[in-house]
């Protein structure tokens, strides 16, 4: 067990102390949560970030067929574009988008810094820990295409098996714990605050050269993250009812996320909970709340009466348009199974200008006459081995209109119980929110 990131920092620095005293050595971490680790490694050597956008076959979107990082460089797997089939134009489109994303995110982190010149160094990729592996292994296959001489993988935490395929792709790989079962990475972590944007950029002004004038920036101790927000208990009319929620605004919050959930479920779900922490720590509110009142869930039919359940959403948001700290703010909705065909329902409803949607294991085709409506960006994420519902959003999918995404987490079921599967959800939920938060806030 760490206790935090900076912990975890100091005792991989410990295991690598005699490497990183080489002038040849560089630095990289992995944003966000890689950068504080890889800010302790760092204290004797450059530090930089290294952002990496996996290639999804179009189709099956987690199946890579390379990965693009920054300075144009694209690594291609032939034999999966061979395999999937897939065309030029295709392979053009996804890469287009990705390379983009990548640009966004270096400048975002690194502002005008140049990346630091890797042709002939040896290189230490830095994360906070790894579950499948598939982040790390394309940021070694980019840093090997940008000239490293040398890729050392260092992390604290990992599966002997991820551990040993990921030595494939770097010339060695130091982990400091090897569990056989990793059920979440934040498990092994006391304090596993997630990371903001601006955490990672003050950590790497922190660790940069002298500038012209030969000041130099502090290179101390990695605060610890702010604390998590407190929730309000906050009690929502939704005439003719009236539900409880719990509602959390981070200051200088860049938007709200409403959690739908579904059946059998309620606002204190460990997994939206688990989400919603998540979205917390990267600047976003977010209110949990219950769908129906006690009484209302005694008749099952109202559990999937998707329209009911799409109006009481409406009502909600409302609602939490006229609170004082959130006017202004964009809206977005996390749904799980019927809670997510009640979000879809919703978004389609005239008037209604929430941003984004995810949706977790989620029942898309309940929304089936109201999906060609929605307008909202829209990411599902389904476990691979959710086997009946991942063929539902893929139908569901063909009938959105709108901007949206299938994301298809490895070695999942219905309830992303698996080693590090909601930990994946909560990143993508992240990124997607943040994301589509902040075009709706610059347009």
């Amino acid at each position: 067990m760490f206790v935090d990131r900076h912990d975890a920092g100091v005792r991989l620095a410990e295991r690598l102390a005699g490497l990183v005293t080489d002038e040849n050595v560089v630095v990289l971490g992995l944003p966000r949560g890689g950068v504080p680790v890889a800010f302790e490694v760092a204290r004797s050597a450059p530090l930089d970030v290294i952002v990496v956008r996996k290639l999804g076959v179009p189709f099956q979107p987690e199946l890579g067929f390379g990965a693009v990082g920054e300075g144009g460089v694209r690594v291609i797997n032939a034999d999966v574009v061979r395999l999937a089939d897939v065309t030029h134009e295709e392979m053009s489109e996804v890469e287009k988008r990705e390379q983009a994303e990548v640009l966004r995110r270096a400048r975002r982190f690194r502002e005008d810094r140049a990346p630091i010149d890797l042709a002939g160094r040896t290189v230490i990729l830095v994360d906070d820990g790894i579950a499948t592996g598939s982040t790390a292994r394309a940021a070694c296959q980019v840093v090997r295409a940008r000239g490293a001489a040398r890729v050392i993988l260092a992390v604290p935490v990992g599966t002997p098996d991820t551990i040993e395929g990921l030595r494939e792709d770097a010339d060695e790989v130091i982990c400091l714990e090897t569990p056989s079962t990793l059920w979440a990475i934040g498990s092994w972590y006391a304090d596993f605050t997630q990371n903001t944007d601006q955490q990672v950029i003050e950590l790497l002004q922190r660790a940069a050269p002298p500038d012209a004038e030969g000041t130099v920036p502090g290179k101390g101790r990695a605060a610890r993250s702010d604390p998590p927000e407190p929730a309000d208990e906050v009690t929502v009319d939704a005439c003719p009812v009236r539900l409880p929620g719990q509602l959390v605004i981070p200051q200088e919050a860049q938007g709200i996320v409403i959690f739908v959930h579904g059946s059998g479920s309620s606002r204190h779900s460990p997994r939206n909970r688990y989400v919603a922490s998540a979205l917390n720590r990267v600047g976003l509110g977010t209110l949990l709340f219950d769908l129906l009142t006690v009484e209302e869930e005694y008749d099952r039919g109202n559990v999937f009466d998707i329209e009911l359940l799409a109006g009481r959403l409406m009502q909600v948001t409302n609602w939490l348009r006229d609170q004082p700290r959130a006017a202004g703010l964009p809206i977005g909705y996390f749904g799980a199974s019927t809670g997510a065909a009640a979000a879809l329902w919703a978004a389609a409803e005239p008037g209604n200008q929430v941003a984004a949607i995810v949706s977790r294991g989620g029942r898309p085709d309940l929304a089936g006459p109201q999906l060609p409506v929605v307008g909202a960006a829209t990411l599902l994420i389904v476990g691979d081995r959710d086997e009946l519902v991942l063929g539902l959003n893929r139908a569901a999918q063909v009938r959105l209109q709108c901007e949206n995404d299938l994301q298809v987490v490895t070695d999942a079921t219905h309830l992303f119980e698996e080693p590090g599967a909601l930990e994946t959800v909560g990143g993508l939920a992240c990124d997607w929110f943040t994301e589509h938060f902040s075009r709706t806030r610059v347009g």
